[in-house]
């Protein structure tokens, strides 16, 4: 059995369960679909209640635990061999998306961690949602020859399956409270325990495109989580581009003046230019170190 596990956090879910749900139905699958709500506000809670009676458990959190924890918990909700996490923001294009990956592992029985990828809209959106979605393009929605590459860097948590005893062995970090790297984290720790990352073609159509300025709160966000990595597990960080440039700075002992300038003067420059939208991502890039060396270097 696959067990279909599906973390909310305000977002409504009726056409991904609908869109699964008919596929399960249509091709008798083994399958069931699991819905844990991380103390979603008011709103959601109502869009979303009617699934209650649509899938095979509905749990509904007093409290919101966070993106890593949320995942751990599916372990005791779910009765499958293995576990396919979808984001709830993503929509199903395929109507063989679970077949594709019964088949998968069917096929390659050494397989305990499979990743289907992630696509976005190829029409350019408004300017106001533009960097989202050119981060998407240039960054993450990476075509499976490129993922291959380097298959655990590329690894994402928005579409994946994973062997249940495979998944009791290396489960999210819950340390990791707020947005950001519990992803690279999960992979580098299957890495570690020599479990290889398979990559197929079976994406996830990412609809949920944040307006500019979400989104730098969300990347904001994510540098405290990188800053609490750096401190307390810097070996689960060390292949990430971001914290390999961060490390070249210290070594040329540039960290403080370089600080001090982004604060002083590079900080806001920066973040207008890219909530402006059409920008190079060399600009988020900047950003994203400058955050990185001012939260580090407190006395600036």
């Amino acid at each position: 059995m696959i067990s279909i596990c599906i973390p909310i956090y305000n977002t409504e879910v009726t056409t991904l369960v609908t869109d699964l749900k008919s596929e399960i139905k249509t091709n008798h699958l083994n399958a069931e679909i699991v819905l844990i709500d991380d103390a979603s506000d008011e709103y959601c809670r109502k869009l979303n209640k009617p699934l209650e009676t649509v899938v095979d458990t509905m749990v509904w959190l007093p409290k919101n635990v966070g993106r890593a924890r949320i995942r751990n918990l599916f372990f005791k909700h779910t009765k499958g061999q293995y576990l396919l996490f979808l984001d709830g923001d993503g929509e199903i294009i395929s109507n063989q998306f679970i077949q594709n990956y019964q088949k998968f592992i069917t096929e390659n029985k050494d397989a305990k961690v499979v990743y289907g990828g992630r696509c976005i809209q190829k029409e350019e959106p408004s300017v106001e949602r533009y960097l989202r979605w050119k981060f998407a393009n240039e960054r993450e929605n990476l075509p499976l020859f490129q993922r291959e590459k380097n298959k655990h860097l590329s690894f994402q948590t928005n579409n994946f399956l994973i062997e249940r005893e495979t998944f009791s062995q290396c489960l999210f970090d819950e340390q990791l409270t707020g947005y950001g790297y519990e992803d690279l984290v999960f992979a580098k720790d299957l890495k570690d325990k020599g479990i290889d990352v398979f990559h197929i073609n079976n994406p996830i159509l990412n609809i949920d495109l944040e307006t500019n300025e979400v989104y730098l709160k969300k990347v904001e966000d994510s540098i405290n989580n990188l800053c609490f990595l750096l401190k307390n597990s810097p070996k689960k960080v060390e292949d990430i581009k971001l914290v390999k440039a961060y490390y070249m700075v210290k070594k040329l002992k540039l960290s403080f003046v370089l600080s001090r300038l982004f604060s002083s003067f590079g900080k806001e420059f920066i973040r207008e230019k890219l909530l402006g939208g059409k920008v190079s991502l060399r600009y988020l890039d900047m950003y994203k170190l400058g955050l990185l060396l001012e939260k580090t270097n407190p006395s600036v």
